[in-house]
């Protein structure tokens, strides 16, 4: 039990900096060398005390250090257009740049009839219908059916788009 907090202690100190890896990894294998408790304590008494006032301040800088990061992400990624799902009524749409098709994209990445939402009992489907770039739903080539839900990413070729619930 001792060992483990002496373990932790010395985790602690290589993580906040004040310890090289070197040290860290000799002082380790002294711990598991140890034989008493005294020898234990002799292993971290030249180590400064965690201090919680700093060790709290710490934790919620790396906290709003995370968080900036990942709203800087996300305002950097491209803003795909809308793909509206069907509400009541339509329960077929054809994906192509033919004009038969419901969604008619221009794109020369994509086919003549790429691909298919289809309504099931459970909410909608997707389906490439054999295209030669395929289709893509959140990065995932699709080699059968999928699920489609609101937020999800469609890729038919070169062409992207956000799923999003119908209005209304």
């Amino acid at each position: 039990m001792e060992r483990d907090r002496v373990l932790r202690v010395l985790s602690d100190r290589v993580a906040e900096g004040r310890m090289s890896q070197e040290t860290f990894e000799r002082r380790v294998d002294q711990v598991l060398r140890a034989r008493s408790q005294a020898e234990l304590a002799d292993i971290v008494h030249d180590l400064p005390t965690g201090n919680r006032v700093v060790d709290r301040l710490t934790g919620l800088v790396s906290h709003v250090s995370q968080v900036t990061a990942r709203i800087e992400a996300a305002w950097r990624t491209p803003r795909l257009p809308r793909f509206v799902l069907p509400g009541n009524g339509l329960t077929r749409v054809l994906v192509g740049r033919a004009p038969g098709c419901q969604f008619i994209l221009t794109d020369l990445t994509v086919s003549r009839f790429h691909a298919e939402i289809y309504r099931a009992d459970d909410g909608w489907m997707i389906s490439d219908l054999g295209s030669m770039n395929g289709t893509r739903v959140n990065g995932w080539r699709l080699t059968g059916p999928a699920r489609l839900r609101p937020g999800d990413e469609i890729g038919f070729g070169n062409a992207s788009f956000i799923a999003t619930a119908p209005f209304g």
